[in-house]
Order: C-alpha cells, then sequence, then structure tokens
C-alpha cells in the first residue's frame, strides 16, 4: 500500500507577514485570501482532507474549494505558549536568551509551551498513523507542520527543523509507506488560468 500526502502551507495572513506567533485566531489578509481563491481547482483530488485547527489553515483549504476538511488537533502548528500573539522581534527584546536558546536547542521551551523536538515527535506520529491509509490525503497545515514533516521524513535531526523555509501557498508531497516516505517540496500552487490546461 502506498500512501500519498500533500500538505499546502497556509495563504498569508498579518502574523505570517511580521513574524507573528500565531494564536489560531487570526484570519487571511485580502491578499492571502485572493491568492487561495485564484489555486482552487489545481489540486489533486484526495480521499481525505484534514487542516491544522488554526483560523488561516481552515479559511485558505475553504478558499482553495476543499470542502469537508477536517481540523486535527496532531497537525497544530508549535505551541508558542506566553509568546503567542508576540512578535519574534518583540520577544528577542525583553528576552533575548530566551530566543537563543529555543532556536538552538530543540528540545527547549522557554516560553513554557512546547518545544521543537516534541513538535517534530508529534508530527511523526501522525504521519506513521497515515501511512496506514491507502489514497491521498490532502492536508492545509502551518508552516512548522511541513517543517516537522521535512525532518520526519529525511530522518533528520531536529536542530534541522530551521533549516527549511516554507513559503505560502506551497505543496509538499510525501509517498511511500511507514519507513520509506519520498518527498516533493516546495511546489507553488499556480492560479487557475482559461482555456491552456494548466
Amino acid at each position: 500500500m502506498t500512501s500519498r500526502v500533500t500538505f499546502i502551507s497556509p495563504a498569508m495572513n498579518p502574523s505570517l507577514r511580521r513574524a507573528r506567533f500565531d494564536d489560531g485566531t487570526t484570519p487571511l489578509d485580502d491578499s492571502g485570501a485572493a491568492r487561495a481563491r485564484a489555486a482552487a481547482g489545481t489540486l489533486p483530488s484526495a480521499a481525505r482532507v484534514v487542516t491544522s485547527p488554526s483560523l488561516r489553515c481552515q479559511e485558505t483549504a475553504a478558499a482553495l474549494g476543499l470542502g469537508g476538511a477536517e481540523p486535527r488537533t496532531e497537525l497544530a502548528g508549535l505551541d508558542a505558549g506566553r509568546w503567542q500573539g508576540r512578535t519574534l522581534d518583540e520577544v528577542g527584546a525583553v528576552e533575548p536568551e530566551a530566543v537563543g536558546r529555543w532556536l538552538a536547542d530543540p528540545a527547549a521551551a522557554p516560553h513554557g509551551g512546547e518545544s521543537v523536538r516534541d513538535m517534530c515527535l508529534r508530527v511523526g506520529r501522525w504521519l506513521e498513523a497515515a501511512s496506514r491509509t491507502d489514497g491521498r490525503t490532502l492536508a492545509v497545515v502551518e508552516p512548522e507542520v511541513v517543517r516537522a514533516v521535512v525532518v520526519h521524513v529525511l530522518g533528520a535531526p531536529a536542530a534541522a527543523f530551521w533549516r527549511a523555509d516554507v513559503p505560502p501557498l506551497t505543496a509538499t508531497g510525501i509517498s511511500g509507506r511507514p519507513g520509506r516516505w519520498n518527498l516533493t517540496l516546495g511546489q507553488p500552487l499556480h492560479p487557475r488560468s482559461g482555456g491552456n490546461g494548466r
């Protein structure tokens, strides 16, 4: 049995634009929503559609025309604890040592939330469960979930989490079975254009 999962990063919203630790309640901005609507119909058909529980991921799924998407807590973004709602610059100005420790040590959680390592393990458990389902899954998820997927699939150390950039509205695909995934990175979702088959 071969499983396929396509992970789609959310469209732009104010938190992404300002490098803010999103609290899950910030909607897409107008340009992000318009770009997602323009890309509707470009994704392959799927047996199931899931999302991170955040508003921006649910709105992206809806704008892409992915009806019936199921929010999954296992695919939530990183819990940044007391840093939620603040920008990285704001936190760095008052807690520079804590930010430095968090960026250098995947096991650190100075914000009181979830460490990068724990998030990678959580996403890895979901991936192993997904590998036992046949057909394609579309998952509209937070950028850090995509990073955790890349770490897991490549068997990379959790410190590699920060080495992957995930632009808005890009697709990262995996296919395979438990213990052996193939990875396709960062395909942009191209808007539909009339009559040329793209």
